[in-house]
């Protein structure tokens, strides 16, 4: 199994998981909270049968990569993500990030820049910013957030399922667009991440990341569904391309947060359309 080393914790490697295959641009792929690499799996085909080259990776924490007791912030996620990109000398990009992973996209972006990237696709994203402030009144209160923190606490695997409940809007799409069997293995991988990484990842999910999407110099297609319970696109993408450049919105009508695999077809005619 393909792996980056990334540091160390005491006398242990902290190591990234990756898949890379094919040849031609890359794409290369950030998944989001709770999963793992394994959730592109429908962009993976449509890409790989376009002729380009796919990468995708396990954040650490989640799917095959380690799973540390520490690390869990965007500077750190960003890092990690460099230095895949680094040690597979992967050049003119296109960077791809869903929910979480769309913030180690505009944190990366923010702190490496573009000299690795051509383009950046942000679906269901979490930046611009959260949490509610006085110069960000549109974000949403810090109680909201504690709660969740202690319910993930409280009962990991009960927090999870629900999430995953609200992920895909399984009381809608649950049995049509989202199979039983789709759904317990989304719920097995979250359950087989680093407990740890189920608690700390939310508190990321607050960063503040309006300066570095001021500093994204590479086109942006931000796709979100207009049904996104996990991070409504009011507060969420279409706010993004006001802090950004060039970039444009795609909005996939009655799409929940999972729409790249409920509405796969739509996201991969969109990803195609704009990666060549």
């Amino acid at each position: 199994m393909p792996h980056v080393s990334v540091g160390s914790e005491g006398a242990d490697s902290i190591d990234i998981h990756y898949e890379d295959h094919g040849a031609g641009t890359p794409v290369v792929l950030s998944h989001g909270y709770p999963l793992s690499g394994q959730a592109w799996e429908k962009q993976v085909a449509a890409l790989l049968a376009a002729g380009y080259r796919v990468i995708t990776y396990d954040r650490r924490g989640w799917g095959d990569s380690s799973q540390p007791a520490g690390g869990y912030d965007y500077d750190t996620f960003a890092s990690d993500l460099n230095v895949l990109l680094t040690t597979l000398d992967v050049r003119d990009a296109i960077l791809v990030g869903h929910s979480m992973g769309t913030g180690d996209v505009a944190r990366y972006l923010g702190r490496y820049g573009a000299e690795r990237v051509a383009k950046a696709v942000l679906m269901s994203p979490i930046p611009p910013f959260l949490l509610k402030t006085d110069d960000n009144p549109e974000g949403a209160p810090q109680a909201l957030f504690d709660g969740f923190i202690e319910a993930a606490r409280a009962d990991r695997n009960g927090w999870l399922k629900q999430f995953l409940q609200n992920f895909y809007n399984f009381d809608v799409y649950g049995g049509s667009l989202v199979s039983d069997e789709a759904f317990q293995a989304s719920l097995a991988v979250a359950e087989a991440g680093s407990p740890v990484a189920a608690v700390a990842c939310i508190p990321t999910w607050l960063t503040d990341f309006r300066d570095d999407l001021a500093k994204v110099a590479v086109p942006v297609l931000v796709i979100q569904g207009d049904q996104d319970r996990v991070l409504p696109i009011g507060v969420t993408g279409q706010r993004v391309p006001a802090f950004v450049g060039d970039a444009r919105l795609l909005v996939i009508e009655g799409g929940p947060h999972a729409i790249a695999w409920t509405h796969a077809d739509q996201v991969n005619a969109a990803l195609l359309d704009f990666v060549q």
